[in-house]
């Protein structure tokens, strides 16, 4: 039988390698495909995937909705914070007013958030994710939008919560589940590949939930921050039932972060 190759492109943060290393380590394979990983940084991912340049794509939540004419969301793989969300940080002791702010990409949700958040209005710096910190201690910015597991320990930083995104959303919201990432494919593939593509995701998360000690070290030697404890507190934040299946639930967030998109 002639197998069929198919690119999937994620980043290195916690959340995703652990939804997929099953996957990637051939403990939950996609029968009859040869599977080739990429890792990406989330502004990159956004831009692979409106160019069609990878099959399956992790993707910020606000450029999936932006894609839904050329292509699918998955039902599951996505990251949804229950109470956790980007958090905007300043420099301890700064008293600066808030003008510039260093972001992971104009394409992310957590970009998304944030102009809607500061109506007001800021000037945004796009940069990598992992740069944000150092610019923000070295005063190059005002202030910095965090994302993954950094965001959980700006502390560790000497760094300030300035805007905490996840309990914005909650409050504006009645608190829905926030949609931050999720995966898409090209409507082209069609409903078979999608349906497998789901079912296989699926069944690399269930093994890494039941034998986390066999994936743990992919998920370590790809992370930022390389705290075991703060690697299962990035986990337990954005990987849940919504990871599984997002259902009515997750839907209706994305629903939700649409109608933001619309008017931010």
């Amino acid at each position: 039988m002639t197998m069929k190759s198919l690119s999937i492109a994620i980043s290195p943060c916690p959340n995703d390698t652990f939804i997929f290393a099953a996957w990637i380590l051939g403990l939950a394979p996609l029968p009859g495909h040869n599977c080739r990983f990429i890792w990406h940084d989330v502004q990159e991912l956004n831009q692979g995937a409106k160019a069609n340049s990878w099959a399956v794509t992790k993707v910020s939540a606000a450029t999936a909705l932006c894609l839904q004419g050329s292509h699918d969301i998955l039902s599951c793989g996505g990251a949804f914070g229950l109470k956790h969300g980007p958090k905007v940080v300043v420099r301890r002791n700064n008293d600066k007013p808030v003008q510039t702010i260093a972001v992971p990409g104009l394409d992310t949700t957590a970009m998304l958030l944030l102009q809607r958040a500061m109506p007001q209005g800021f000037t945004p710096v796009p940069m990598v994710f992992h740069a944000i910190v150092h610019a923000v201690q070295k005063g190059t910015v005002d202030a910095g939008l965090l994302i993954h597991e950094t965001a959980l320990i700006y502390e560790q930083y000497d760094l300030n919560l300035h805007l905490d995104l996840g309990k914005w959303w909650q409050e504006q919201t009645q608190n829905l589940p926030l949609p931050l990432g999720c995966i898409v494919i090209p409507k082209a593939y069609g409903s078979k590949t999608r349906a497998l593509v789901e079912k296989t995701i699926q069944d690399s998360i269930q093994v890494a939930q039941a034998q986390p000690e066999r994936i743990m070290p992919l998920v370590s030697g790809l992370a930022r921050e390389l705290d075991a404890i703060v690697l299962k507190q990035h986990i337990k934040a954005y990987v849940n039932d919504l990871s599984l299946d997002m259902g009515t639930k997750g839907m209706n967030a994305l629903n939700t972060l649409q109608t933001f998109w619309k008017h931010a």
